[in-house]
Order: structure tokens, then C-alpha cells, then sequence
């Protein structure tokens, strides 16, 4: 008797799940990735059409290196999974570039062409803990990397949302690692006046984690080539000790 109960429980139980089965379809497995790699791309209204274009234009000349490539195809499985959304305000942040595998040129020249075709739009303020929050909800979509990294790039500190620290202290605390990208603006802005440095507020409040680093852009025309360094370091599989600051110019 208690065989036949178990076999009908588990008839009854196979006949419920069937439903779900049927629509959503077995579990997807996590393919495995060398890096989870998030790029943050600020667009508070102290980025201007023209500094966001540079922005846009920085990401998608970083993919087409060939040193980038060659970057991704030495690691240990020669692919990386990468994503890219815009931040502002503590509740803005628009998903641009879903979850892309990367592994080899045509794939990172699809990433190019995605976004070189995205939306260009401004917001208000600027929310790095909002963007954090967002980042860190982002893995684990399909793709289960070596190390996970958002990579932050803006040009003011945190003016939205809860404070900096608690966001990155969460993040941190889920293996997650915070690097960024400073943009100065040489043309100081009135509301800037008695804020800390903001290669000083990155470096001690934004970045986080083993092997944490920050780049510094000298100027939006000097951003190109720190995404590209910074993205080339980040996704090295055995990146050799580096400066805590690096800093490009144009």
C-alpha cells in the first residue's frame, strides 16, 4: 500500500509541475564565462550630447581592439559575458546592451553595433548607488563568470539615492567587484564648487574588491582610450599587479 501511495504522490506531483514545464521549459543551465563584466555609463544631465557621444563611441571602439579580442581569447575559456546600462537618478537606469557573449571578434563586433544603434538620452541626477543596486541584480542571467565586475564610469559624485557605501558594501558582500572610471571636467561646474576631487571620491568611496582599480579620464576626449585600457586590464584572466589609479590623456 505505501508503494502505490508514493507512486500515485508522485504521478499527482509530475501532472502539477507539467503545467509549468510546458511553459517556461526546463531550468537553463548557466554557461560558464571567464568574466561577468557590467558597464555603467552615466547620463545625469552634467554629460552633455556631445560627452555622451564620446561615451558611446568609447565603448564600441574598445570592442572592435583587436588587443581587446586578443585579450578575451587568452583567458582560460576564451569568452566573457558583458552588459552595458545608463544611470542617472536613483530610479533611472535603462538596460542598453542585455547579457552578450563575447568570444572572438564577430561577437565583439556585435556588442560594437548594438551600441553604436542605442538610444542617447539625458537624465537628471547622478545615483551611483542606484547604479550599483542595478548592477548587482544583473548576474547570474545565464551566465555564471569566474569574476563578476561593474565597471562605473562617471563624472560626479553620488547627489541621489542612499548612501554610496551601504550600496557598495552589499555588492561587495556578494563577491561582486566595483572598478571605475572617472571623468574630469576641466570646465568646473558651479555646483561642484567645495565637493571632494572626484579621482579622490571614486578612488575612496566607489571602487571595491579584490583587485579593485580606478581609471581616470583627463576630459571626455580622453575617454576612449581609458575604456580601453580599463576594459583590457579587467578582463586580463591573470591581470599582473597594477596601479591602484591609472590615468589617460587625450
Amino acid at each position: 500500500m505505501r508503494s502505490g501511495s508514493t507512486t500515485r504522490r508522485g504521478l499527482i506531483a509530475g501532472a502539477l509541475a507539467a503545467p509549468f514545464l510546458l511553459r517556461h521549459g526546463p531550468a537553463r543551465a548557466m554557461e560558464p564565462v571567464d568574466i561577468e563584466l557590467v558597464l555603467a555609463v552615466d547620463v545625469s544631465r552634467s554629460v552633455d550630447a556631445e560627452e555622451q557621444e564620446l561615451q558611446f563611441r568609447g565603448y564600441a571602439a574598445a570592442f572592435r581592439d583587436p588587443k581587446l579580442i586578443e585579450g578575451i581569447a587568452g583567458g582560460p575559456l576564451g569568452q566573457i559575458a558583458v552588459t552595458l546600462f545608463t544611470w542617472s537618478d536613483w530610479h533611472v537606469q535603462e538596460l542598453l546592451v542585455p547579457w552578450m557573449r563575447v568570444d572572438g571578434a564577430a561577437g565583439a563586433e556585435r556588442l560594437a553595433q548594438a551600441l553604436d544603434a542605442a538610444p542617447r538620452r539625458n537624465w537628471l541626477y547622478t545615483s551611483i548607488s542606484g547604479a550599483m543596486d542595478y548592477a548587482a541584480g544583473l548576474f547570474g542571467q545565464g551566465y555564471e563568470g569566474t569574476r563578476k565586475v561593474v565597471d562605473i564610469s562617471g563624472d560626479g559624485i553620488n547627489n541621489s539615492g542612499r548612501p554610496v557605501a551601504e550600496a557598495r558594501a552589499d555588492a561587495l558582500a556578494k563577491g561582486i567587484v566595483m572598478n571605475g572610471l572617472a571623468v574630469l571636467d576641466h570646465t568646473p561646474q558651479p555646483w561642484a564648487n567645495g565637493l571632494p576631487p572626484l579621482d579622490a571620491y571614486y578612488r575612496d568611496e566607489v571602487i571595491g574588491g579584490p583587485g579593485a582599480f580606478l581609471m581616470v579620464a583627463e576630459g571626455f576626449g580622453a575617454f576612449e582610450t581609458a575604456v580601453k585600457r580599463k576594459i583590457i586590464r579587467e578582463i586580463a584572466s591573470a591581470p599582473p599587479p597594477g596601479p591602484l589609479v591609472e590615468r589617460a590623456y587625450a
